[in-house]
């Protein structure tokens, strides 16, 4: 829970054509047991509906899911979509099947973390809650 004592939304979203989402549903679940609340946005989302998506839910993480290998496109648009939107402390990772040559490339555009197949759902819920954690601790000590 955040200091208003609301859980950390954290919406789950398939960028693009990709049309398998099994993946991003079991972390919808692991993030959900976990206490969170989790805003599944379904297959196909372009960029523009997955950071209206954000805003509109008042986001504190998202989490791409991108098998197609779209990555490279898809998530440097939705990052500059929030950030045009003034939206710039949201926690983004992205999970599938991303190159290891990409990772500090995504990381660059501002992307916190990148999970690769294998990675844990512990892990994976781990990372979101200290990432918030340390996110609400620095907007505490700027206010």
């Amino acid at each position: 829970m955040n200091e208003s004592g609301r859980k950390i939304r954290v919406v789950v979203a398939k960028p693009g054509l990709d049309g398998h989402d099994r993946g991003a549903k079991i972390i919808a679940r692991a993030l959900r047991d976990a206490g969170m609340e989790v805003i599944y946005t379904g297959l196909h989302q372009t960029p523009e509906q997955i950071a209206a998506t954000v805003v509109q839910e008042d986001a504190d993480a998202i989490g791409l899911s991108i098998l197609s290998g779209a990555h490279m496109t898809l998530v440097p648009k939705v990052v500059e979509l929030l950030r045009e939107q003034g939206v710039d402390d949201v926690v983004v990772t992205v999970g599938g099947t991303i190159p290891a040559d990409d990772a500090p490339e995504l990381k660059k555009l501002g992307v916190a973390e990148v999970f690769t197949p294998g990675a844990s759902t512990d892990e994976i819920v781990d990372f979101i809650r200290s990432a918030i954690d340390e996110r609400r601790t620095l907007a505490a000590q700027t206010s």
